[in-house]
């Protein structure tokens, strides 16, 4: 299989143009990332070798599922995140030698779709899904997802994503819905499912029940007017209503307790609420059993004005706050949770009195949100119509009181795809009973056979799970997985309740209730329920459902992909669909299965942009990664704002947001670039504040990594041509076992920081510390190959002639670092560690052409010359460096003139092997690396000699036992140099008051968590600032004063 892959890889790789030319000047990110997604799919490259696989243990196998995105659905930075992640993660695992299964597919997302399309017809051809009907309108659907559903999934092979899209599904799929319907027919017989009349979140403009998820919630503060689909008018909302029922009157008719001359010597209750609408199905006003207000009118009524035979009764009930309003609650248990929670208490409490009467449960709306039937005036009209007009009524009778503005903040339900009010909707729907399952989930996590990183996300999950509601899984759709519940419909049967079975099919139904109910074909017939499943019930099956289950053997492939491949080992995601999808899938796994889906939850932050808002449409500040990745231009980002539907106000604002974030628009950063750099981010805590600058930056890397590889295949060639005959890179073992006497202070020390590369980065994903792999790989590269290593060695290609054993060992030494360094790295940034690779594989002549993706994970090499001191060393002479450099820019000299400079080292030890390291290397290793013009290296040295440097001399210390005295050159003006020094201090100083103001204010709790620590990490930077600024004022002014 191996061998197949890398034929396939061969062959294609033919046909890569970038690899037919010269190696470019530069990183060019479009072009450095076209082809490859195509040449690894066609070699097959990310397909797992099966018969290795079956034979297996679970540790040596790495499963994962990406999370369906919607079918409707176009890469946004939160997809973009989990792409990183998860495709890293695949990635290391092959390089590690496990066998990798990454399944890709997109979820039907009923409601979304169905409202996406349902606007499509509307617009295009003025109908809707009922003047089209079912069958058509799905014909409709399947045809806009032929055309637009694969949109996502080539979004993500832009990201370089390594799925096995042979294995791709779709959530209404033959094989997926199949595992739908026996999922809901076993858990119905098993009597986990059931149906029920219950109140429900409800969409009147979509005409269905709603998920938690798809409810936004609008805060109100005051009074204000929104719009609603499907009605001309705004909405007012923030207001709270008070009005009064009139007291019956015994022996009086209900016309005569609304005349003018009665109504206003009658007594009354009042009452208050904020859907004044909803008065229409009011049945009962609830006060507490302990208010003295109200004792004496417990059990009389009240008449309703407009619902002739309705008497409201006045009840007890504990849970009303008689401090609340008036301390009197009117009941609508039909569209409300608290009201039927006291109306159910007090049904339930007085069932057994002789003569007691229940209190209805009066549904007030219709499904499309108009007033039904029964209502008299107001039958037939638009609920917030009648809003209006109830109050119109009320006012008319002289019972309106007051409207007033709500004291307190509402919060306003919303559903997110309309943007209709949601209403709370008694109406049947199906139900899960989930608590065996949500037990079982929890003690999985309790017992430590299901861990979930990071930890702090296990407080949610018990929340969520100890305290498990049933789970409404019917959807008033048609878009979607059909019930597979047929209810009977005979006369035989002596019940009041509907009687229902599951089955696939009718004539399964059929067969059903004959076996069950005893019935003769010819006394019944069957209905099958017409709603669909919760979108997130299908989603909940995928660990397995896409592996064949319900059958062992996957109609897909033909494999035996479930007992290979399930449980999976890991589920990685963003941590707002912990309970909506995660938890679900492990109680369903539980429900199916009796087994654990994953062993591992991984949950990612939630990306937000620079200011650490949510990024949403209605800010404005929704960032495109593809926009990213191609670039756009300033005028582009906000031609996009004005062809949105923003207020005017709100495209202003983030039009000079624009202008403040991407003064030049935003430039081509290629999918590496934005890969490493969300990486880079899961540091950062709850939330990744998104700064593009930072995508930027590691564009910027990804030059130097190009320009660092440029540089080494160009002296790895300049060496074979010296050699005259191809140059072979070596391994490290056989460098050590023949080249040892040719190896330099500078190869021990590149070496031994790769090996502590390697590992970090091996434990770091192991750990899923995706912020410390990029963190290790950036800085081998960037501050110890390229700005340490690389300058170090320009000398020994130089001199290639006079010295070539230590060009040669330079170059080998090289070989291995850029090789093991672009492995470690390919998880990151795929694409342009690929490019390299095939490029570092043509310099060296390799022999076999493979893909980096299939190369093995570096080892480490342990040897008596790679040794921790020798790093201790090196950070001891790196710090002269660093403080050399803090030194000159603070003098303002530049690169061009610090040739002029000469430096002192003063060492003051007596520690023999440093004293023989600095003897040796110090001077050249100081001088290279701080480009200046010489290093002398004085070994305690005497009073005479020191007095001497001090003369003319800039002192800086770098430890207890080192020193350094640099000699300004003659046109530095130490006086101009110590006032421009005065200025930075005090601009730092200022900087550091205003951060420090920031903490001492009595809001600072508020502010989130990875703000402050990007606040104190700036605050200890400004610290470290000043300190150095002001010793370099303190050792000028000595200077100037001698």
């Amino acid at each position: 299989m191996a061998t197949d892959k890398f034929k396939l890889f061969a062959d294609f790789l033919k046909d890569k143009p970038s690899l037919k030319h010269e190696m470019p000047l530069s990183y060019n990110p479009s072009e450095v990332e076209s082809h490859w997604d195509a040449i690894w799919c066609e070699s097959k490259i990310y397909l797992p070798n099966f018969e290795r696989a079956s034979n297996l243990p679970f540790e040596n196998k790495f499963v994962i599922a990406l999370p369906p995105p919607n079918v409707t659905g176009r890469l946004h930075l939160g997809h973009t995140l989990t792409a990183a992640i998860q495709d890293s993660l695949c990635r290391y695992n092959r390089l590690i030698g496990k066998e990798v299964l990454w399944i890709p597919g997109t979820d039907h997302a009923g409601i979304a779709t169905q409202t996406v399309v349902e606007r499509i017809i509307h617009q295009t051809d003025n109908v809707t899904r009922h003047d089209l009907g079912r069958d058509n309108f799905l014909k409709k659907v399947w045809e806009w997802k032929e055309k637009h559903g694969s949109a996502i999934c080539s979004q993500f092979r832009r990201l370089g994503c390594s799925l096995d899209w042979s294995r791709e599904f779709f959530t209404l799929d033959e094989n997926m819905s199949k595992a739908v319907n026996n999922a809901f027919i076993q858990l119905f017989n098993q009597g986990y499912i059931f149906r029920k009349t219950r109140l429900v979140s409800w969409c009147s403009y979509l005409r269905t029940a709603l998920s938690d998820i798809e409810v936004d919630l609008l805060e109100v503060n005051k009074p204000s007017r929104i719009r609603i689909p499907g009605y001309e008018k705004t909405v007012e909302v923030g207001v709270l209503w008070h009005f009064s029922y009139p007291l019956e009157q015994h022996g009086q008719t209900h016309e005569w307790h609304f005349m003018p001359e009665n109504i206003t010597n009658i007594e009354k209750i009042t009452v208050a609420t904020t859907r004044i609408e909803t008065m229409l199905g009011d049945v009962a006003i609830a006060v507490n059993p302990k208010d003295n207000r109200y004792k004496s009118l417990i059990g009389k009524y009240c008449l309703h004005p407009f619902i002739k035979d309705r008497k409201i009764i006045i009840i007890a009930d504990e849970h009303v706050d008689p401090e609340f309003g008036t301390g009197c609650v009117k009941i609508t248990p039909a569209h409300d949770k608290n009201d039927f929670e006291i109306a159910s208490r007090y049904n339930e409490k007085h069932k057994s009195e002789p003569l007691f009467e229940k209190l209805k449960f009066i549904s007030v709306f219709t499904n499309d949100g108009n007033i039904g039937p029964g209502f008299g005036i107001f039958s037939g009209i638009h609920r917030f119509k009648c809003r209006e007009l109830v109050e119109k009524e009320l006012e008319k009778i002289k019972l309106l009181v007051e409207k007033t503005p709500n004291s307190k903040a509402m919060q306003i339900p919303i559903c997110s795809r309309s943007n209709d009010i949601v209403e709370l909707f008694l109406i049947p729907q199906w139900w899960m009973n989930c608590k065996p399952f949500a037990e079982k989930a929890c003690k999985a996590v309790k017992n430590h056979e299901l861990q979930i990183e990071p930890k702090f996300h296990e407080q949610t999950w018990f929340y969520w799970l100890e305290n498990i509601q049933d789970w409404c899984i019917s959807r008033q759709l048609w878009w979607g997985h059909r019930i597979p519940a047929y209810k009977i419909i005979s006369s035989k049967l002596n019940s009041t309740e509907e009687i229902w079975v599951a089955a696939k099919d009718e004539e399964t139904a059929i067969k059903e209730a004959i076996q069950k109910y005893g019935l003769s074909e010819c006394d019944f017939h069957v209905e099958r329920d017409s709603d669909v499943l919760d979108t997130w019930f299908s989603s909940g099956l995928i660990p397995f459902s896409p592996l064949g289950w319900p059958d062992e053997v996957n109609q897909k492939t033909k494999l035996n992909d479930l007992s290979t491949f399930f449980p999976t080992t890991l589920l990685e995601t963003g941590s707002d669909i912990l309970f909506f999808w995660v938890a679900r899938m492990v109680m369903l796994s539980f429900a199916c299965t009796d087994k654990l889906p994953f062993k591992t939850i991984y949950l990612h932050a939630m990306v937000r942009d620079s200011q650490g808002r949510k990024m949403s449409k209605s800010l404005g500040n929704v960032i495109d990664p593809i926009e990213i990745i191609e670039g756009i231009s300033l005028d582009d980002l906000n031609k996009k704002l004005d062809q949105g539907n923003l207020p005017l106000q709100e495209i202003k604002k983030s039009k000079e947001n624009n202008l403040k974030d991407f003064p030049d628009g935003i430039p081509e950063c290629g999918a590496d670039a934005l890969r490493i750099g969300l990486l880079a981010y899961t540091k950062q805590g709850r939330n990744i504040n998104l700064d593009t600058k930072r995508v930027v930056a590691y564009r910027h890397f990804c030059n130097k990594l190009w320009n660092a590889c440029k540089f080494a295949f160009g002296n790895i060639e300049n060496v074979a041509n010296h050699m005259k005959q191809n140059f072979e890179a070596i391994t490290i073992n056989e460098l050590f076992s023949n080249h040892s006497e040719d190896l330099l202070w500078e190869d021990y020390y590149i070496l031994y920081r790769l090996m502590v590369c390697i590992n970090c980065v091996k434990e770091s994903f192991d750990n899923f510390l995706f912020s410390d792999v990029v963190t290790a790989t950036y800085n081998f590269w960037l501050y110890e190959l390229c700005d340490v290593y690389l300058e170090l060695i320009k000398s020994r290609f130089k001199n290639i002639e006079s010295s070539f054993r230590y060009a040669y060992t330079a170059a080998q030494v090289l070989s291995i670092c850029i090789e093991y360094g672009l492995v470690l790295l390919h998880p990151l940034t795929p694409f342009v560690t690929e490019e390299l690779y095939q490029r570092f594989k043509q310099v060296t002549r390799s022999s076999i052409i493979s893909s980096i993706s299939t190369s093995e994970f570096p080892q480490i090499f342990v040897h008596n010359g790679l040794i921790s001191s020798r790093d201790h060393e090196f950070k001891k002479m790196m710090n002269i460096v660093t403080k050399i450099r803090s030194l000159t820019a603070i003098l303002g000299i530049s690169n061009k003139d610090k040739i002029n400079i000469k430096v002192h080292v003063v060492y003051n030890g007596t520690d023999l092997e440093y004293i023989d390291l600095i003897s040796n290397v110090a001077a050249a290793f100081v001088t290279k690396l701080s480009q200046i013009g010489g290093t002398m290296v004085l070994l305690n040295p005497s009073i005479d000699e020191i007095d001497e440097l001090k003369k003319n001399c800039l002192l800086d210390i770098v430890d207890e036992k080192t020193v350094y005295y640099l000699k300004p050159p003659e046109f530095v003006d130490l006086s101009i140099a110590l006032k421009k020094i005065e200025k930075q201090i005090d601009s730092n100083v200022k900087s550091l008051e205003s951060y420090n103001k920031k903490k001492s204010s009595s809001s600072y709790d508020k502010v989130p968590e990875s703000v402050k620590k990007l606040n104190d990490e700036k605050i200890d930077q400004l610290v470290s600032t000043i300190d150095a600024l002001r010793v370099a004022h303190s050792n000028i002014e000595s200077l100037i004063n001698q």
